[in-house]
C-alpha cells in the first residue's frame, strides 16, 4: 500500500512497525514442495516459504500495510521513510537490528523472549492487526492466492482504517462509490493476463 496523506509520527505519537508471514504451514505441504524449499534454504523457522508483510501502525490511529519479497533492510528501509515522519518515535519487536541500523528515528526495542511491555512500549497494535488480517484470510476466505495477497491486505487495511464511526453498510456504500470506472477482468483474477487464449485452457 503506498502512502497517502502525511507521514506518521509526526505530532509525536508513537509509530509500531512490524512484519508478518503470511502463507500456508509447512507440514500441511505437499513433500515435493518442502524438499524444494529446504534446498533453497527457503524453509526456516517462522519463513516456510511464506510470503512476508510489513506494517506501521500509527498508536491509535491507522495502519499503512506492503507485501514485501523479504524482511531484509533494502526492503524495509524504503517502506518506513515513506510512511515514518523523520525523527519519529518506532516501537519494534527485536528483529528490527536485521533491518535498521539508521539514526533517522528514535527507536524503542522489545525483545518478546523477556517480555511484550516495557512501560509504554510495545507492538500489540500492530500485532492485533496481524491477527484480524490472519483470521480473515484463514476463517473467511480459507485459500489465497499470492499474486492477490496485497488485495486481501489492503481489504484489512481499509476494513481497520474505517473501524469506528463507520458501520458495515457505510462502508460497503464507500467502496461502491470508489469502484465505479474500475475493471478487474477474469485474465487477471486467475493471473492469467497476458496469455492467449490457447495458453489459457
Amino acid at each position: 500500500m503506498k502512502s497517502t496523506g502525511a507521514r506518521f509520527g509526526g505530532g509525536g505519537t508513537p509509530v509500531q512497525v512490524d512484519e508478518t508471514f503470511i502463507g500456508g504451514k509447512s507440514r500441511n505441504m505437499h513433500k515435493s514442495k518442502r524438499d524444494a524449499l529446504k534446498r533453497t534454504g527457503d524453509l526456516t523457522p517462522g519463513g516456510g516459504g511464506k510470503t512476508v508483510v510489513i506494517g506501521a501502525l500509527e498508536r491509535g490511529g491507522k495502519v499503512r500495510t506492503a507485501v514485501a519479497s523479504d524482511r531484509k533492510k533494502k526492503t524495509m528501509a524504503p517502506f518506513i521513510r515513506e510512511n515514518v515522519e523523520k525523527g519519529a518515535n518506532l516501537h519494534t519487536d527485536e528483529h528490527q537490528t536485521c533491518w535498521w541500523s539508521g539514526d533517522e528515528y528514535m527507536h524503542e526495542m522489545l525483545n518478546h523472549l523477556e517480555r511484550y511491555v516495557d512501560g509504554n512500549v510495545h507492538t500489540n497494535g500492530i500485532e492485533n492487526f496481524w491477527s484480524l488480517l490472519k483470521r480473515g484470510i484463514g476463517g473467511t476466505y480459507i485459500s489465497v492466492e499470492p499474486f492477490h495477497l496485497f488485495r486481501y491486505v489492503d481489504e484489512q487495511a481499509f476494513r481497520y482504517n474505517n473501524r469506528g464511526p463507520m458501520t458495515e453498510a457505510d462502508r460497503f456504500r464507500y467502496v461502491m462509490r470508489k469502484i465505479v470506472g474500475k475493471r478487474l477482468s477474469y485474465a487477471e483474477l486467475t493471473g492469467k493476463e497476458g496469455e492467449t487464449s490457447a495458453e489459457a485452457f
